[in-house]
């Protein structure tokens, strides 16, 4: 049988098998000195387990990789300097961050003040002497969730009410759940006394609400985290969101605003509406979001089987979507109609001062242009398979382990082309059409331009990037047993390359 013969759907599965990418970019490189042209396939890079199930994979393994590169230090990594960006003279502490407004930045009365202690210049933790001579230097595993908003039925995360279950304010918490973190680790660093570096993920609870687990490094008193906990929140200063103003009838563009579709009459702008809310001395916070009294910390030393089984938990759904995290769920009518009627108050709301909906409401987004449909943003936080949830699954601090993702990738592929380079097995052709190869009168040797195939990936081009990528794999496993050499992290998502290539001229 040919290869053109297969069926996709049994390529695709056996590529699945052979954690090769399905769903390949195709690109033709010419190379100008011979003339040849070959046909490469690039991995699609999902991290989406439902759309690439190896790239998905591949990416949480890099993911794991970065955890564990930064968590448990003994020296503090090498950090790239950052130039110092000008001070800005409002800064508005308890503020969205967007409007520049002289707020006052006194807390709230109703919440407790923290402490502040002096800041100690270091990123890694501190080091405890045990009774029996032995160090340690511990880090912490900590779970942080959003409060309820109605009785939930045990062991379904459905309301036993809908009715009666707070709907608007679970959409404003999804909505706003990133700044609350951030507030969170402002707050952590002044009253840790030292630089906390973190590596964290957000992942949606059966109830729907997003939470958070973080690893940080470093060991910091329990007590000092619930206080942290329960003082922390974060105020969303915006004209108000409660009463829609156009349902039916939506405003009409007019080339440079919004108008009134009755009257025509332009639509407060969004500068106008954020000076009369400053001129309001009694004006109150649109929304203001906190955790929940649920918390879990939990202290970790590097190198044990709780520290390994932290970091698979904590990147365990970074493959999934925020909605496929709770889609076992589905065929329950109940859960059904929970997730519709939070999808509902996330598709009308607005998620930033750019956002469409704000037309429903009456005031002009920030950026205004034609095309604005309430209910159409393109932000994926008002999809249904997010919820509120539209900003990075995975939050880093700079300094974690002074590398980026990319620097990662690379590490990793430097394990595999240094092991096959010591078994003297040549690296493979596709290197050598890299974009920094030049040709002998020092212009580009190389040019790339994207293949378009309307009809998908054919079944013999994803055929040969499999039996490729098995002849890399051989040859992978060949260099290991010579040299010795551990794979990196997981070495189920090692490879040699992650191109393919086959002569077309």
């Amino acid at each position: 049988m040919k290869l053109s013969d297969v069926p996709l759907d049994a390529v695709q599965e056996y590529a699945v098998k052979e954690r090769v990418c399905i769903r390949p970019l195709l690109r033709r490189v010419m190379d100008l000195e011979t003339g040849e042209a070959a046909l490469v396939a690039l991995p699609c890079q999902s991290t989406r387990e439902s759309r690439c199930p190896s790239c998905a994979v591949r990416a949480r393994a890099v993911r794991m990789h970065q955890c564990i590169a930064g968590w448990h230090l003994d020296e503090e990594p090498d950090i790239p300097v950052r130039p110092k960006e000008p001070r800005r003279l409002e800064q508005v502490d308890e503020d969205d961050g967007t409007s520049g407004r002289n707020r006052s930045t006194r807390r709230r009365s109703d919440v407790a003040d923290l402490p502040r202690r002096s800041q100690e210049d270091r990123t890694i933790g501190q080091v405890f002497h045990g009774r029996d001579g032995r160090t340690y230097r511990p880090s912490m595993f900590i779970t942080l969730t959003l409060p309820g908003y109605g009785r939930i039925v045990p062991g379904t995360g459905t309301p036993q009410n809908l009715r009666e279950y707070d709907y608007r304010r679970a959409a404003l918490d999804a909505l706003h759940f990133p700044r609350l973190l951030d507030r969170w680790f402002q707050n952590l660093r002044r009253c840790a006394g030292y630089k906390v570096q973190y590596f964290g993920a957000v992942e949606g609870q059966r109830r729907l609400a997003p939470h958070f687990h973080v690893a940080i490094r470093g060991a910091i008193p329990r007590a000092v985290i619930k206080e942290v906990t329960r003082a922390t929140y974060h105020q969303i200063w915006w004209p108000q969101m409660n009463s829609p103003v156009y349902v039916d009838n939506l405003p009409e563009w007019d080339g440079l605003d919004y108008l009134d579709p009755c009257t025509g009459v332009p639509l407060q702008t969004w500068a106008d509406a954020l000076a009369e809310l400053e001129d309001d001395e009694h004006a109150q916070p649109a929304h203001v979001i906190r955790f929940g009294r649920e918390l879990d910390v939990q202290g970790l030393l590097a190198g044990t089987s709780d520290a390994d089984r932290s970091v698979r938990y904590l990147t365990k759904y970074l493959t999934k979507a925020v909605g496929e995290t709770y889609a076992d769920q589905a065929q329950d009518p109940s859960y059904e109609a929970h997730v519709d009627r939070l999808h509902h108050e996330v598709r009308w709301l607005p998620c930033s001062p750019d956002c469409a909906n704000w037309l429903r409401f009456g005031v002009q987004p920030r950026k205004v242009g034609p095309g604005l449909v309430p209910g159409r943003c393109l932000s994926k936080a008002h999809d249904r398979e997010h919820l509120g949830v539209g900003g990075r699954r995975v939050l880093v601090s700079r300094g974690w382990s002074g590398k980026t993702l990319s620097d990662h990738k690379a590490d990793r592929a430097a394990v595999v082309r240094e092991a096959l380079e010591a078994a003297g097995i040549e690296v493979e052709s596709a290197r050598r059409m890299a974009a920094e190869v030049e040709a002998a009168d020092g212009g580009e040797r190389f040019v790339w331009a994207a293949v378009v195939c309307h009809q998908g990936t054919s079944a013999a081009v994803l055929m040969e990037t499999v039996l490729e990528r098995r002849r890399w794999r051989e040859q992978y496993e060949y260099a290991k047993s010579l040299a010795g050499v551990d794979p990196p992290v997981d070495s189920r998502s090692a490879t040699a390359s992650q191109h393919s290539v086959r002569a077309t001229g």
